[in-house]
């Protein structure tokens, strides 16, 4: 089977670490052609033909005139793979997408009406074209097939797991800090203002811990100003944003951090609770549908999702918790998620419509 994947993201984002995870399990089965920045592709030259294109997703030149040219090798191929739901034009050969979660859609005010609708148009122009289409937790699938028009298409959990760069085994000797981490962006569906409600109480309960946001206060926008605003309500220097840092600074963090906190209201997987688990630190996750689906049998605990006193009550506990995590389950890995997405290219590889779904809708670990 000769594969056509498109890396335009390879590398950038949650959406970037996926097709980059997948890709060597992909060249050790299959022919492939890749296509995207060919700097970056350049590590698999040897064992797959790399195209250039600099064509942006979801950009007009890709729905109405994507090169000819790439378009032709594409179509020389057997299975057209993208690990988004952005699809170019003039594609013949059965097109396998991702949709990764629907928060645009079941999420009020994260875009402006033209933009959930623009996401939409996305959404079902992928579900449309697909054989079948791949998600990454039973909550999304349901979320899809409930906002969109599915039909009888086949929708495929492929769940994430860790990258090789957090699934090597930690250090034991590394201090732990008096510090809780946040990873995550300043969406309201992530749950920031929760937290930071929540620290503000564990503080006034005797909490003397610093809490970490990775990321910037540059990218917090003017809409966002009562984040802001309840960061200036708390002590001097208890709250610390990192700035953008690489992998190994965010593992160091992970490492010498006492707690990670995943406040989310809102989630299609959730990665960071699987990293930091993975480096000896303790989770204290929101009870939403989608972590008790992906973490239920992970030693984490949970809390009632928006309530910042039970967060904070939580948050103190955990952090006078000094036992160490026991050995993780090894539930997800690439290997199982790759095995899943080959499987269903050459159960739906037919040039004749899938009439009906044949394929289990889950991850069999």
């Amino acid at each position: 089977m000769k594969i056509a994947v498109d890396c335009r993201m390879f590398g950038a984002s949650g959406i970037g670490t996926y097709i980059k995870a997948l890709v060597p399990f992909f060249l050790a089965k299959h022919e492939c052609v890749l296509f995207g920045n060919t700097h970056k592709l350049a590590p698999y030259e040897s064992n797959a033909e790399i195209c250039e294109c600099a064509v942006k997703p979801f950009s007009l030149k890709e729905l109405l005139a994507f090169p000819r040219a790439l378009r032709k090798k594409i179509n020389s191929c057997d299975i057209y793979y993208t690990p988004y739901c952005n699809i170019p034009c003039g594609i013949t050969i059965p097109i396998f997408s991702t949709i990764h979660d629907i928060v645009f859609l079941d999420v009020q005010g994260l875009a402006s009406p033209g933009g959930v609708a623009a996401r939409k148009f996305f959404y079902q122009r992928a579900i449309n074209k697909s054989r079948a289409l791949f998600t990454v937790s039973q909550f999304s699938a349901s979320r899809i097939r409930k906002k969109l028009n599915c039909k009888n298409l086949p929708i495929i959990v492929t769940y994430g797991a860790l990258s090789q760069h957090f699934s090597s085994k930690h250090s034991h000797n590394v201090q732990k800090n008096a510090q809780i981490l946040y990873v995550g962006n300043i969406k309201k569906h992530k749950g920031l203002h929760i937290l930071l409600a929540a620290f503000k109480k564990a503080q006034g309960r005797g909490l003397a811990a610093k809490l970490i946001i990775v990321g910037s206060t540059d990218n917090f926008r003017t809409s966002d100003m009562e984040i802001m605003q309840k960061i200036t309500e708390l002590p001097s220097n208890s709250v610390q944003f990192t700035g953008h840092i690489s992998d190994q600074e965010l593992r160091k963090l992970y490492m010498q951090s006492h707690v990670l906190v995943q406040p989310s209201l809102y989630e299609g997987f959730g990665l960071p609770p699987l990293e930091a688990m993975s480096l000896g630190t303790h989770a204290l996750l929101s009870d939403i549908p989608v972590f008790k689906e992906i973490y239920g049998n992970f030693p984490v605990t949970f809390f009632e999702s928006g309530n910042d006193d039970d967060l904070a009550i939580k948050m103190i506990a955990c952090m006078n918790d000094k036992t160490p995590l026991p050995p993780l389950p090894a539930t997800y890995t690439w290997k199982k998620s790759s095995d899943i997405i080959l499987a269903a290219f050459s159960l739906y590889n037919s040039k004749q419509p899938v009439l009906k779904p044949m394929f289990p809708n889950r991850l069999n670990t």
